[in-house]
């Protein structure tokens, strides 16, 4: 009886943990040939800047609107692309934001603007990984959607962005 429940806890511990690995990326994005929801790496660009447009960037702008509406009255594209923007150049992550210090747990960042970093941490990246579809940042990992995948680290990209 005992090596029965050990079989079964193995197989449900093994088909959670498969399940779960296998849930990323997330169809987010429209329709695609096969009649279903595509996944940001298989939009073309003309459908990514739809998904932007529709789903990422209304999240982004309400969140940095509620956060200081003065600065942020008006959000676009630049936000985070900067003169990409205007110019077609969409690659992320980008030299127009700030360079962050490469620190995994974002030490210095949390020193010079503790409460900027934490909204960040708390609300933005969590919410731009869902709209993507992406993992969320794995610190075991060092892989996932995260603060490096919009921002380059003091010599460049990080983690695997």
């Amino acid at each position: 009886m005992i090596q029965r429940k050990a079989i079964l806890s193995i197989f449900m511990g093994t088909t959670m943990a498969l399940l779960l690995i296998g849930c990323y990326p997330k169809p987010v994005g429209s329709v695609g040939p096969g009649g279903n929801r595509l996944t940001w790496p298989e939009m073309t660009l003309e459908q990514r800047k739809a998904h932007m447009g529709a789903v990422v960037l209304p999240i982004a702008a309400d969140l940095f609107r509620t956060w200081r509406p003065d600065r942020f009255s008006q959000v676009n594209c630049s936000l985070c692309h900067g003169q990409g923007a205007a110019t077609g150049k969409f690659s992320m992550p980008t030299d127009h934001l700030p360079r962050l210090s490469g620190n995994v747990l974002l030490g210095p960042e949390f020193e010079k603007h503790p409460d900027t970093t934490r909204l960040k941490l708390d609300r933005l990246v969590p919410e731009m990984a869902e709209a993507l579809g992406l993992k969320g940042f794995s610190i075991i990992t060092r892989r996932g959607f995260g603060c490096y995948a919009c921002h380059l680290g003091p010599t460049g990209p990080m983690f695997g962005h």
